[in-house]
């Protein structure tokens, strides 16, 4: 039994010795976390129970490298970097054997910058008195969730609040200043950096300005673009006219400090603004005017509305949008081969730039210039010609005029007609009269014996007055008409033969040459007393032709051979003065007809042709058949 006993001893004292004991495992610790920020101090420690050593010799290793980098239990870095980040083990050997613990447990150790609020003001840096206004200290980075905030004001060292939100409501001067806010981790001593200072200014309520453009006379119809100007960002804007609220014309127009209007009454109108904007915080603790649920932060968030004071009136004077009107000179119609001038006019007072548009359409080459000059009008310038102006300070348009009609005609040809028929007494006055069924403002040419402009006497009426005849005053007369500068002239009138006599026998015979075809009557008339007897012989060239008891003698069908000198002759009273009959050609009249059907109708001008010469074949059958 004692030999049993024994050997048991033996045996467990044996085993003690060889090492046969359970390897001990170190278990390390970090403080005051293994999240840290760079700066701070870090101990990491190596703690092995059991084994029954007293006297472990430690080894601290970081992975990547092999090679120890402290052999003491308590591993300290000073003012932590990032460098010193990463993965930690620990071992320890039993000094003068070659006895060792396992390798403990990796232990991470992670080295982050020392994060730095972000301040924001809501609603603005700049509040007015009377506002809610919610200072928000914002942390991110750190690997820290559990801050607690204190705020600071103007240095202090006391905090004002230690929310993350710091709420004033009613805000007055003395809260203006600046503030910071700093972060520090619940439980520990781990803290932010202390944010940027962000300085509040707080200012009296304002009242806002109101601009507006034009500044100048707005018309009926104009759009004026109204600015409303105040302090700081955030509002929406109320525009009121006459007291009125302007209704926005949609929801972004709240948004916007310009708003534009378009007048449509005349008169004085009255604009004002004013603005406003909600004031945001979290909390119910104050009154409030409304609240939402905010989805992204999970709670619901309050607002109060703050109103600025109305603007002072800004007063707008609306008049009628004046009318331009286009005027023609010469007065409508016009002629070929005319200038004529368009004037617009719009007498606003403005300066204007013009536009011109002929049948409704831009004429490029007239804008700007109130008048539109075209030099030796044609048929092509026909139509209707409208204009408008454009104020040449702001896009401002007047209303277009009503439109005009420019009538292109031929050169027209006076008629010239004499207050006598027949031959003219010698001291007696005679009138010639130009008759031209146009507009005014022309002037009269009178030519005589041959069509000279030279030799041209002008008069402003359409009458030219002989008052003594005298014998040297017989003969042709001409009569055109002219106006304008440069002078444009109508045509020549036929010729007017003028016989003057001082006899008692007088031949009364046209004027203007007789057209072929026509009938022609010649008198014989007297000076008083008229003799009984009215038989008288009527010449021509100097030869008879007829003896009439009527005083009168007709040729029935005037034909070319009759032109000549004729003068009639009575027993007792004697004879006549010679008047010329002058004859023209059928195809005379007929012909300026065609000029102006040729335009019309082709087939109607071959017609009129044939008619013609049908109508000549059988007037003079000789003659024709020679041709």
């Amino acid at each position: 039994m004692e030999f049993r006993s024994l050997s048991v001893i033996l045996l467990l004292t044996v085993l003690i010795h060889s090492g046969q004991t359970e390897r001990p495992k170190p278990a390390v610790s970090i403080q005051p976390d293994d999240q840290v920020f760079r700066g701070e101090a870090v101990t990491l420690r190596c703690d092995i129970q059991g084994g029954g050593v007293s006297n472990w010799q430690y080894s601290w290793f970081k992975a990547g490298s092999s090679t120890a980098v402290s052999y003491k239990q308590q591993y300290s870095i000073s003012s932590v970097t990032a460098s010193d980040g990463g993965t930690y083990t620990c071992r320890g050997a039993v000094r003068g054997t070659s006895r060792y613990s396992h390798t403990s447990e990796a232990v991470t150790l992670t080295v982050s910058e020392r994060p730095k609020p972000a301040v924001s003001i809501q609603p603005d840096d700049q509040v007015f008195s009377g506002e809610t206004v919610t200072l928000t200290c914002d942390i991110q980075g750190g690997g820290v969730s559990n801050w607690q905030y204190s705020w600071f004001k103007d240095g202090s060292s006391t905090a004002v609040s230690y929310k993350q939100q710091y709420s004033i409501s009613s805000v007055t001067a003395s809260d203006g200043g600046t503030y910071t806010c700093r972060g520090t981790e619940r439980g520990t001593s781990r803290y932010s950096h202390t944010s940027d200072a962000v300085t509040l200014t707080v200012s009296g309520k304002p009242t806002p300005t109101v601009r507006v453009d034009p500044q100048s006379s707005v018309y009926t119809g104009d759009t004026v673009t109204l600015t409303c100007e105040v302090e700081s960002t955030g509002w929406e804007f109320l525009w009121y006219k006459d007291s009125q609220p302007i209704q926005p014309q949609s929801p972004v127009d709240k948004e916007t400090n310009t708003v534009r209007v378009t007048v449509s009454d005349k008169g004085r109108t009255e604009f004002k603004c004013a603005a406003r904007r909600k004031n945001y915080f979290d909390y119910s603790y104050q009154r409030y005017d409304g609240y939402y649920y905010d989805n992204s932060k999970k709670r619901y968030v309050y607002y109060n509305v703050y109103k600025t004071h109305r603007s002072a009136p800004v007063v707008i004077t609306v008049t009628a949008r004046p009318k331009a009107t286009v005027t023609i000179h010469p007065a409508d119609p016009v002629f070929t081969g005319e200038t004529v001038t368009l004037t617009c006019d719009i007498g606003s007072g403005h300066h204007w730039q013009y536009y011109w548009f002929k049948d409704s359409k831009p004429l490029s080459e007239a804008q700007q210039r109130n008048e539109y000059t075209i030099s030796n009008v044609a048929a092509s310038h026909r139509g209707v010609y409208t204009c408008k102006g454009r104020q040449s300070t702001q896009p401002r348009y007047s209303e277009t005029s009503d439109a005009v009609t420019l009538t292109v005609s031929e050169k027209p040809k006076p008629e010239l007609t004499s207050s006598h028929k027949g031959a003219a007494l010698i001291g007696n006055p005679v009138v010639l009269y130009c008759k031209l069924d146009q507009s005014a403002g022309w002037r009269f040419y009178w030519s005589k014996h041959t069509q000279s402009p030279e030799n041209e006497t002008k008069t402003e009426t359409h009458s030219y007055t002989i008052s003594s005849v005298s014998v040297s005053d017989g003969g042709q007369y001409w009569c055109r008409a002219g106006r304008g500068t440069p002078v444009y002239y109508t045509h020549y009138s036929d010729a007017l033969w003028i016989n003057v006599t001082d006899g008692a026998v007088i031949l009364d015979s046209p004027v203007h040459p007789v057209t072929e075809g026509d009938p022609l009557t010649l008198r014989c008339l007297y000076r008083d007393p008229k003799p009984s007897n009215l038989t008288a012989e009527f010449y021509k060239n100097g030869s008879l032709l007829q003896t009439q008891t009527t005083g009168e003698m007709t040729i029935r069908t005037v034909s070319k051979s009759d032109e000549g000198l004729y003068h009639c002759k009575h027993p007792e009273k004697g004879e006549s003065p010679q008047s010329w009959i002058s004859v023209r050609g059928a195809s005379f009249s007929v012909f300026s007809l065609l000029s102006s059907l040729m335009a019309v109708s082709p087939y109607l001008l071959v017609t009129i042709v044939l008619g013609v010469k049908c109508y000549r074949a059988q007037a003079r059958p000789d003659e024709e058949n020679k041709q």
